[in-house]
């Protein structure tokens, strides 16, 4: 907590610095604050701080009531803060300067978010919350989906039609005639397989038996089914693995709660996902309000909309989770083979801790591969849905199309029109999503999305703290973190901080050499270029001293039938173009000479000191 400290210490002075105006007593608040309350100031009650701002920057004057509980109030303003707030809004009225400074504005919010997101587990208080809002929302759910009139499932079901029939007739085709393409995801699962050990299973259920048989999925053919036929474990509902609910890291505030699918249910749901997104990808206005594996274009609306002030950002609370199993089968009504391959590929009931197995009424959690794509069509259907409400007119494509550019989802961050805000939460919340107001900007010129942020068409963007500072070399992940903090918070222009860190990393590491970002040693990037230690003795290339990250994948060999079932869906896969995948990680990994011997996530990295290239 000491190293953290320091590093905030020095970059307020800097940003303080920079700004002409003083941190001095924000300084002594902080460290008083933080050695009396812990590394929790830091890490939840600072972005108190930086989210209410936030939401002062969206409604354009200094409410005292968003900081009151946990800030001292001052003449109607926060204390803390107060040389960086007074360059952003005028404080003896507490309303938005005509031309705010947007370096303040970066400089606030870099000061209060910037260990927001620390890697560090939540108390098992806040763990149980978790969960409890977990079994809460489902709860939740199951009653708002009864409360649904007939005319809204109509209304829903025509303009999913309108955004969706040529790409839910092309999934409906290609599980018709077999031609789904299962694939073995990265992570884990919910029976523990790992790696390669999920293509020895052999277990599966009768609700996946109808479309997607044993006999094609689990062996290279029907021959090596007829003699392990016996082998093949089928599992009626009742009986079928349920999802295992767990948390990880997401804030210290709270954890992030996800599900690990059974290995047979994922298998298929990673190939039913390809034709999902090989669906979408061939409407070409599906392309430009769907996103999948670009960021970008909604980074760039969101810029624009902070610009012009005429787009909105809307961020969902546990969006996931509020995806209902009925929405997702009403969605698919006309294509049969498409809902129940919906259906097979959906777990039914989930593992709590402290609260035994559940069944659920949700689509699918966090976790299933399906997730992303499935809550993404049900999002962009009732955005159209309030914008048809607002219009007063049934939609058409011609009016659909009329939006692109100015209408785009990715995931639960979303982009529309600020004249239709408000009718498009109303239906959100009638389907029973919850619209973050804390992340959600429409008013001034503030607004987020998909990890940018922007005020005015400036780049207010801050730096993350992801781990804690690492104590030993040994420590691979953290020591990696820090140089790519170190790295990061040079580009943004703070390099006093900069400067200071470098000394600790070499306290760490010694050898830490100036490099370029696409080198593979951990060293310092810099506008000038790289550094040369000597030339390699036969290519005659530059090359510095350094330490190179390394990791071991998990041991675990496989041969026979499910060696060659690995082998044939990864040429099928190269047959069928793998650069149109949109995560790396499911592209096929036959260039790795030992895949066969070795598979999975590395279970840890390290580093190793070597002669390397610069760039």
């Amino acid at each position: 907590m000491k190293s953290l400290m320091s590093l905030w210490l020095k970059l307020a002075y800097e940003m303080a610095s920079q700004l002409h105006t003083s941190a001095t007593m924000d300084c002594k608040t902080v460290q008083w604050r933080t050695k009396h309350e812990g590394l929790s100031f830091l890490t939840i009650t600072l972005p108190l701080y930086g989210k209410a701002f936030e939401q002062c920057l969206d409604i354009g004057r200094i409410d005292p009531n968003l900081f009151v509980k946990t800030f001292h109030i001052q003449n109607g303003s926060p204390e803390l803060f107060r040389g960086f707030l007074g360059r952003v809004f005028d404080l003896s009225s507490g309303v938005l300067l005509d031309t705010p400074s947007t370096y303040a504005i970066q400089c606030i919010r870099q000061l209060t978010l910037m260990f927001a997101k620390i890697d560090l587990p939540c108390s098992d208080a806040r763990k149980a919350d978790a969960m409890l809002g977990y079994v809460q929302c489902e709860k939740e759910m199951a009653s708002i989906q009864n409360s649904w009139k007939p005319h809204q499932i109509e209304d829903f079901r025509r303009v999913a039609m309108l955004l969706f029939r040529e790409t839910f007739s092309h999934v409906d085709r290609k599980i018709y005639e077999g031609e789904i393409v299962p694939k073995h995801g990265p992570g884990a699962t919910a029976d523990g397989l790992v790696g390669n050990n999920k293509f020895t299973q052999r277990v599966w259920t009768s609700r996946l038996e109808k479309y997607f048989p044993a006999g094609e999925y689990l062996f290279p053919s029907w021959k090596h089914y007829s003699f392990d036929e016996d082998d093949v474990h089928f599992l009626e509902p009742d009986a079928e693995i349920p999802v295992k609910v767990i948390s990880v890291p997401k804030t210290q505030k709270t954890p992030r709660i996800i599900a690990m699918e059974p290995t047979a249910v994922q298998y298929v749901q990673q190939g039913l996902l390809e034709v999902i997104l090989e669906g979408i990808r061939k409407v070409d206005f599906l392309r430009t309000f769907l996103g999948f594996d670009d960021q970008e274009p909604n980074q760039l609306m969101a810029k624009e909309g902070s610009l012009s002030g005429e787009l909105a950002t809307l961020d969902l609370s546990e969006a996931s989770d509020r995806v209902s199993y009925r929405l997702v089968r009403e969605m698919t009504h006309r294509f049969p083979h498409l809902r129940e391959g919906l259906d097979a590929t959906r777990s039914q009931k989930a593992d709590v801790p402290g609260y035994g197995v559940i069944s659920l009424s949700k689509y699918a959690s966090m976790g299933s591969a399906l997730c992303f794509p499935i809550e993404a069509m049900v999002f962009l259907t009732i955005i159209f849905l309030g914008i048809e409400r607002e219009l007063r007119t049934s939609l058409d494509r011609k009016t659909i199309k009329s939006f692109l550019g100015r209408v785009r989802v990715y995931g639960d961050d979303i982009i529309i029109p600020v004249e239709y805000v408000h009718i498009v939460i109303e239906q959100l919340e009638a389907f029973g999503f919850l619209v973050n107001s804390g992340k959600s900007f429409w008013t001034g010129r503030f607004r987020e999305s998909c990890g940018k942020e922007y005020y005015n068409g400036e780049d207010v963007s801050i730096v993350r703290v992801r781990r804690m500072f690492p104590t030993s070399r040994r420590n691979g992940q953290a020591i990696i973190s820090l140089v790519s903090l170190r790295n990061q918070l040079y580009w943004a222009g703070h390099w006093q901080t900069v400067k200071w860190l470098d000394e600790r990393i070499k306290e760490m590491i010694y050898h830490f050499p100036v490099v370029l970002s696409s080198s593979p040693v951990l060293g310092r990037e810099s506008a000038l270029g790289y550094e040369t230690q000597k030339i390699h003795r036969t290519l005659h290339a530059p090359l510095v001293k350094g330490y190179v990250v390394s990791s071991r994948i998990p041991s675990n060999a496989i041969d026979g039938s499910d060696a060659l079932l690995k082998v044939m869906l990864q040429f099928h896969r190269r047959a069928n173009g793998e650069k149109n995948y949109h995560m790396p990680h499911l592209r096929a990994t036959s260039g790795n000479g030992d895949h066969l011997q070795r598979s999975g996530r590395p279970q840890s990295v390290f580093t190793k000191l070597r002669w390397s290239s610069p760039f």
